[in-house]
């Protein structure tokens, strides 16, 4: 048999044709000389009639032996159903199909669990079995949704006059930013080809080629620590203009991202995406991609603290710090537990604690700080922050990063808490004039905030090495709803200036030359002034779909710790193929291409251990601990090298499930009712004085 229609795209007007429907059969009800089939497509289900009158005695057998998710070919006529049998829920819900003829093209054993209950299912479990997961029509919806945005950006980017064109998956490791995911070259033993992060020398590169107007839908590699919308691979729409400024790119991006949402979900907007800076957005939002589509400005306070009688707010001032606060309305109900867990969440972000103001419905407010301030003080700080009845205000006090992050942490917690997200709203925001660098304490230097490819502004030129701290970078990013969908910048064609740059980032000549020669040698034939933009594709789809994970819009995701559960990869591979790369007489020799290679493991921070583990080692305790500690790691690695290969393995894991009662979640204690015991307390955690020597 050969298939003639699709399941789900038949309907009335295909009634009294004779076709032939493949697909799986999602389940079968036997009444008795009867049995009905709902078969299962691409397209949607058709209820298929298995009648013992119009089929021969084998066929009919193979219906009422047939196991729900095998595959088969039915051949029979198009009838409408009686009207009392409609079944609105289906798209052909008026018709069915009279079998009179049936193949089985394989049979499905019993599945590892059923699709209907996959929502109940442990994700583990279904991305072990992702090809029967990606039966279940949300799965396919979501990939055809995503195929549907792809194609409304590469239509638009091809009407633009942009060239589509692939660049390398094999090319050089420069180890600025992310970590590389590396691959051995057979040929050349003992180097190495990275995986891309992003195709962003290669774009600038077309830029000098003389392309104009470059995109791809690229695969991108970051070997980085996972979590709900990052994957060690993903997609992302890169593209790259010559001869343009900011302006130019800015006005692209957005009506880019207006055609996609018009043109994929029907939702158009005439509405000029809003602009902050990224220090605005920092002090108004205490986040560089903040969520528009609730309020909750952060005030600041720091001046008029400044000198105040309540000395955790005047020292912050003073120590260079800042005060700043929310204002939630609505919020002056809030219980005791509430306003704990709120507390506890800010300290969880870096805050000492979390000052507050109560305001009651009569106006009158409820909280310790009023103690600490004039009575003029008090009113003046109440009227700063717009305090009305009903009024709940929390206070951060410290230094600029510690009550950015913690005001915008919280921020985002209350709008949960009160519901303020609200699905199906999309809140795009540009963010612009990102600082060029950022200071790195564990490398004592500034590091570059996007690339070192990235052109300051005109007038910060100068302060390139001078003041790195003051650049501005003429860099963008696009934000919707919280999240960061990709980012941009100007890039540096001037030789002078990117000469600068490498000064800033403290590169010598010959790691310039080692990371970025060919690039920096090609920009010495012509470089035009050119831009780009690149944003991800899988986040994109993710929000637009209201998913909370983006292992929803992948095919084949990997999960948190970037193992695949389904082809159990990454694996080890065969000794033979190790040798052919080269890779064990490396191993042995601790070389790479000739030369020396570098300790292995990396030196032990033991006060970081201490710190974690709350212990207070001294100077002897700390040297023993670090013998211990390499002495362990040693054997470690000699165990490694032991060959297992062929050896069966002898452990098991046991179901483990709870056959007694139902787990029900419960509150957590709090770390105070946790410590209410504690004979003794230090730092919020219980201290056990030595007794032993």
């Amino acid at each position: 048999m050969k298939r003639t229609d699709y399941c789900g795209a038949l309907r009335e007007k295909d009634k009294g044709r004779l076709v032939t429907a493949m697909g799986w059969a999602q389940n079968k009800r036997d009444m008795g000389g009867v049995i009905f089939i709902d078969l299962r497509d691409r397209e949607g289900t058709l209820q298929v009639v298995f009648d013992a009158r119009n089929l021969s005695q084998k066929d009919f057998a193979a219906a009422e032996s047939l196991k729900t998710e095998s595959t088969i070919a039915v051949k029979g006529v198009v009838r409408t159903r009686d009207a009392e049998t409609y079944n609105p829920r289906l798209d052909t819900g008026t018709i069915e199909l009279a079998a009179s003829e049936l193949e089985v093209l394989s049979e499905a054993e019993t599945l590892p669990f059923q699709l209907e209950d996959a929502a109940n299912v442990r994700e583990d479990l279904r991305l072990k079995y992702r090809f029967i997961d990606l039966r279940r029509p949300k799965m396919l919806n979501n990939l055809r949704f995503r195929a549907t945005v792809v194609k409304s950006v590469c239509n638009y980017l091809d009407d633009s006059g942009f060239i589509q064109i692939e660049t390398p998956m094999l090319t050089k490791s420069t180890p600025e930013g992310a970590r590389d995911y590396l691959v051995p070259s057979r040929i050349h033993q003992g180097k190495f080809y990275a995986l891309p992060q992003s195709p962003q020398i290669f774009k600038q590169l077309l830029m000098v080629g003389g392309i104009d107007k470059y995109y791809q839908v690229a695969r991108c590699f970051r070997d980085e620590d996972l979590r709900a919308d990052r994957q060690p691979e993903f997609t992302q729409v890169d593209l790259e203009l010559s001869f343009v400024d900011q302006e130019d790119i800015l006005i692209l991006l957005e009506d880019l991202f207006k055609h996609i949402f018009s043109d994929v979900m029907g939702l158009k907007s005439d509405e000029a995406f809003p602009r902050l800076t990224w220090r605005e957005c920092m002090d108004t939002y205490g986040s560089d991609k903040p969520d528009l589509r609730f309020g909750l400005p952060i005030i600041d306070l720091t001046e008029l603290m400044r000198g105040c009688e309540f000395s955790v707010f005047r020292n912050a001032v003073e120590n260079g710090g800042y005060v700043r606060a929310i204002n939630v309305k609505g919020g002056g109900e809030f219980s005791r537990g509430t306003i704990e867990e709120l507390t506890a969440k800010a300290q969880g972000f870096g805050a000492k604690g979390m000052a507050w103001i109560a305001m009651r419905e009569d106006g009158t407010p409820y909280s310790i700080l009023n103690k600490y301030f004039s009575p003029e003080s008090f009113t003046e700080l109440l009227k700063a922050v717009g305090a009305q009845p009903g009024d709940f205000i929390l206070f951060c006090a410290d230094k600029y990063s510690t009550v950015c992050r913690t005001l915008g942490g919280l921020r985002l917690e209350l709008a949960d808490m009160l519901e303020l997200r609200r699905e199906g709203d999309f809140k795009f925001l540009i963010v612009t004039d990102f600082p060029e660098f950022e200071y790195s304490e564990a490398e004592g230097r500034y590091l570059a905030t996007h690339h070192p490819f990235t052109m300051p502004y005109p007038e910060d030129v100068e302060y390139l090495i001078s003041d790195p701290g003051r650049v501005r970078a003429q860099a963008y990013d696009v934000v919707l709803n919280g999240v960061e969908l990709g980012s941009g910048s100007i890039r540096i064609h001037r030789r002078d200036v990117q000469q600068k740059m490498f000064e800033a980032l403290g590169f010598s000549k010959e790691q310039i030359n080692e990371r970025f020669g060919f690039m920096v040698n090609a920009f010495r034939y012509g470089t035009p002034p050119h831009g780009g933009f690149a944003f991800g594709l899988d986040r994109l789809v993710m929000l637009m779909l209201g998913e909370e994970s983006l292992r929803e819009v992948i095919a084949f995701p990997k999960i948190k710790d970037a193992s695949c559960p389904m082809t159990d990869a990454p694996n080890v591979v065969d000794g033979e193929q190790l040798d052919i790369l080269g890779l064990t007489q490396l191993s042995r020799e601790g070389t790479i291409d000739g030369a020396k290679g570098k300790k292995a493991a990396e030196k032990i921070n033991l006060d970081k251990i201490a710190e974690l583990s709350k212990l207070n080692p001294d100077g002897e305790e700390k040297e023993e601990l670090a013998q211990r500690l390499d002495a362990t790691i040693a054997l470690i690695n000699q165990l490694e090298q032991v060959d297992t290969s062929g050896v069966p393995v002898t452990t098991h894991v046991m179901p483990l499930i709870n056959v007694f009662r139902e787990d029900i979640p419960q509150l957590l204690y709090s770390r105070e009712q946790l410590l209410s015991g504690a004979p003794q307390k230090q730092d919020g955690y219980i201290f056990v004085p030595q007794v032993v020597e």
